[in-house]
């Protein structure tokens, strides 16, 4: 035996994971389906360099209004 050796231990956290995933085998690819909806895109190189070249530059302090 190690003396490293630790009991295999899970938190309640992981449990719970581990029984949504029992009850509904789906929930993983359900997962899978709405990351590819929200997040996962494919990303056009120039639409994104013409939004960065039309930023405007931010002032060093932003909450300062224009001195009188």
């Amino acid at each position: 035996m190690n003396i490293f050796y630790r009991p295999k231990y899970k938190s309640e956290a992981s449990q719970f994971i581990d029984q949504l995933k029992s009850k509904d085998p789906a929930l993983e690819a359900k997962q899978r389906q709405g990351r590819d909806l929200l997040w996962d895109k494919d990303v056009n190189r120039s639409d994104w360099s013409e939004y960065r070249a039309a930023q405007v530059e931010q002032k060093s302090y932003v909450y300062q209004t224009a001195s009188k």
